[in-house]
């Protein structure tokens, strides 16, 4: 086989791979990587190197990985913008937390999420009580965003809460 194509095949089945594993196992948002999140990450990144590129080390080798790495991104990218089937294949939807300031602990529980990491979104938001919480969503990226009852404070405030945690994964 030409070791060019070894290398794409290679570095497309370790991309899918990875990409069922990080859905699987959750995937943390980069600004709340731990110490640990980033030993997992390079000990997997020289993990798979050899994977894909095999007995060829050389230069070539490792540009048309990284460049069969970067289309099959931007691909699936387009792919899951296109498609919403794909799209909720590949993505949590979003899961209501607050409704009108009354919490809904079975989301809680099912995504687990802690009522403490939940307040502290809240104040992040600058709402001070939950029951001044018109909505409370935890968003595809993990985030939490806040809607106040208080038009005021909707309208001013823009932060988001980082999930120090992972999404539970729901589908595979």
């Amino acid at each position: 086989m030409n070791p060019f194509l070894d290398v794409a095949l290679r570095s497309l089945a370790v991309y899918f791979f990875m990409f069922a594993a990080i859905r699987v196992f959750g995937k943390n948002q980069l600004s709340q990587l731990n110490a640990g999140d980033i030993v997992l990450l390079l000990l997997i990144s020289n993990a798979v190197q050899n994977a894909m590129v095999g007995s060829n080390v050389s230069l070539e080798g490792g540009l048309v990985a990284a460049l069969v790495l970067f289309g099959a991104n931007f691909i699936v990218k387009k792919i899951i913008f296109k498609n919403p089937k794909v799209k909720s294949l590949i993505e949590s939807d979003p899961v209501i937390l607050i409704k009108d300031g009354v919490v809904d602990n079975v989301e809680m529980k099912n995504e687990d999420i802690g009522f403490d990491e939940l307040e502290e979104a809240v104040r992040e938001h600058g709402v001070e009580k939950i029951a001044d919480v018109k909505l409370a969503v935890l968003e595809v990226d993990g985030n939490i965003s806040v809607i106040s009852m208080d038009k005021e404070k909707s309208r001013t405030n823009f932060s988001r809460h980082k999930r120090k945690y992972p999404r539970k994964s729901h589908k595979y």
